[in-house]
């Protein structure tokens, strides 16, 4: 009894008494149910439960909750739901993060710490709230599949705050500096966009492949062979600039963790393309779609750790004032430190 009430302090002072670190973690809460929720969603598409709630926000015309009604079965019924439930989730930890970041920011300087947490943390319930709205527009459209495609993508951009949210919190507020060259950054950024376009072309696919959700939904008129062709076309792109990034990492000798960071999102993104290529030859089975989405978030996330791994805000050596107008500095400047950075330990 005693460990379980000591259990129940720790998670009330998490986020009612927080510190940088319990932030960070429930900022990597964050994006750890932001992508699961990605995952569940994928799940009810397969098994064919997208309108196992045939309206919004009730279940039924009737109910709240599931309950008999034609043309749905109970089990589909109960996917559905318990999906929409899930969305309870991603908001009671986005709550966590604005009151963890609240209450830090105003024990950092008297009030006047960083405030770009609050705004950070405050994009969680928000994004919880437009994906609910929107999740009702998915249900009215009879899960036409650019409604779909954007409750996706809305999740996407969800993660970026978050993880948005995971790098500052660990950060001092010194002005950005890079801690590898200038182009080797710019390839970075080059990447991240290339992965967001593939996320897109993933989800015009997903649009236009037999897991619609339910008989009744639409899908884009556009041939699947073409489509998925031009997917493993941008997938070949990414994995090539992640292989270049990753050569002119090595080549210039960059901080270890932005080398371990590149690796480790060059293997998710093989692993990711072995499950495509597999999926696509085996006819798309579903489990392999609910490993493919999960992928794809992965390499996402893999994405932004490498870009935020680039630079730091750890405060500056004293005498720096002369640095440029930027606040950034070389990475070859004898002066740059190295020390930890967001993500090198828990991302």
């Amino acid at each position: 009894m005693t460990s379980l009430s000591a259990q129940i302090r720790g998670f009330h002072r998490s986020y009612w008494l927080p510190t940088a670190a319990s932030l960070r973690r429930w900022a990597l809460a964050s994006i750890v149910v932001n992508a699961g929720i990605t995952v569940t969603g994928a799940g009810v598409r397969v098994s064919k439960s997208g309108l196992g709630c045939p309206t919004w926000p009730k279940c039924t015309p009737d109910s709240f909750v599931p309950a008999q009604h034609d043309g749905h079965s109970a089990l589909n019924m109960a996917i559905e739901f318990g999906n929409r439930l899930l969305t309870f989730l991603v908001l009671a930890v986005g709550v966590a993060c604005v009151l963890a970041a609240v209450r830090l920011v105003r024990e950092e300087s008297g009030g006047r710490g960083r405030r770009d947490l609050v705004w950070l943390a405050w994009l969680q319930p928000a994004g919880v709230l437009a994906q609910g709205l929107w999740g009702g527009l998915v249900v009215r459209t009879m899960l036409n599949p650019v409604t779909v495609s954007v409750h996706f993508l809305l999740s996407i951009a969800m993660i970026v705050a978050a993880y948005a949210l995971f790098a500052r919190a660990g950060e001092g507020d010194a002005p950005p500096r890079r801690v590898v060259h200038r182009d080797i950054r710019t390839l970075g950024y080059v990447l991240l966009g290339a992965v967001g376009v593939l996320l897109v072309a993933g989800v015009v696919v997903t649009g236009t492949g037999p897991h619609s959700g339910d008989q009744a939904a639409s899908r884009f008129g556009f041939d699947i062979e073409t489509v998925a062709r031009l997917h493993a076309d941008v997938v070949w792109i990414v994995v090539g600039l992640t292989f270049a990034l990753l050569f002119a990492l090595h080549l210039t000798d960059s901080p270890a963790r932005v080398r371990r960071a590149a690796l480790a999102l060059f293997g998710i993104e093989l692993a990711q393309g072995v499950i495509g290529y597999v999926q696509y030859f085996l006819a798309i089975p579903a489990l392999l779609v609910l490993l493919h989405v999960l992928g794809a978030s992965l390499v996402w996330i893999g994405a932004l750790r490498v870009v935020f791994l680039m630079r730091t805000r750890d405060p500056l050596p004293v005498g720096d004032a002369a640095d440029d107008a930027t606040g950034e500095r070389d990475a070859d400047d004898p002066r740059v430190l190295t020390p930890l950075t967001p993500g090198d330990a828990t991302a």
